[in-house]
């Protein structure tokens, strides 16, 4: 975990007319690490996540992945928005797996996970089904290759999203809330997918309620509330030792 941060948010603010979202947020996400936000609804963390990829313009401050400006460039002392095109280049390295699965209901679970590498980076047939293959394996759903998403448990439809995201062979992992829509008894098999990962050495940024996986898998922790970060640090340090009323309060009805 060296080098030029893989996210990095300067003054980061959003607003939906008179709405103030982000009131400048202020982090760094590591290379290879688990970065884990949590905070109660509302509080800007989804916001955030999703102008990491420009799903979202922000209106102040600057927002870099690995280096680069998300969504604009800088002449001077002016920063200029990307075009469609230009921005979805710079998303083809972001993975980002959402609350609802938003798989294609008309292809298979290996159609899915196939269909971004053909129709974005223009791979053969036979090279995205070798790798789809393997990520479906990868992710325990080497035998649900064949079916289609009605055909799956919500944790299984998760599982494929994930697989989908990582088709792209992205540098950076998003996950928004991934297990909040699953019964609880298949949240286990998607957090189970996030350790390998986080294992493997991916740099991701996930918003949480599982408390325990942001403690047992995170490298850093941020609680959000009303658009700032009210406290960071080692999960284990902040969820454990909470220093601000407001990270008690919160930790007081979910732990």
């Amino acid at each position: 975990m060296t080098g030029e941060p893989m996210v990095k948010a300067e003054g980061v603010h959003k607003s939906y007319g008179a709405a103030h979202i982000l009131r400048g947020i202020d982090l760094e996400v590591r290379n290879g690490e688990v970065f884990c936000l949590v905070g109660p609804s509302g509080s800007g963390k989804s916001t955030f996540l999703r102008c990491i990829n420009h799903l979202e313009r922000i209106d102040a401050g600057r927002l870099s992945v690995d280096g680069h400006l998300v969504g604009y460039r800088q002449k001077g002392d002016k920063l200029y928005e990307l075009k469609d095109s230009e921005v979805a280049l710079q998303r083809r390295d972001i993975g980002m797996v959402f609350q609802r699965f938003n798989l294609f209901p008309h292809m298979t679970a290996l159609g899915n996970v196939m269909e971004a590498p053909i129709q974005v980076k223009g791979e053969s047939k036979a090279v995205a089904r070798e790798r789809a293959e393997r990520l479906l394996d990868r992710v325990g759903l080497r035998d649900k290759t064949g079916n289609y998403p009605s055909q799956l448990s919500g944790g299984q439809q998760q599982r494929v999203a994930i697989a989908r995201a990582l088709a792209m062979e992205p540098k950076l992992m998003l996950f928004d809330e991934p297990t909040s829509a699953l019964d609880p008894e298949l949240v286990g098999d998607v957090l189970d997918v996030m350790r390998d990962l986080a294992e493997s050495g991916m740099t991701m940024v996930v918003v949480t309620h599982e408390m325990g996986f942001a403690r047992e898998v995170g490298d850093s922790l941020v609680f959000m509330d009303g658009g700032v970060v009210v406290e960071s640090g080692n999960p284990r340090d902040v969820l454990g030792n909470p220093q601000h009323d407001r990270t008690k309060a919160f930790l007081s009805k979910v732990l």
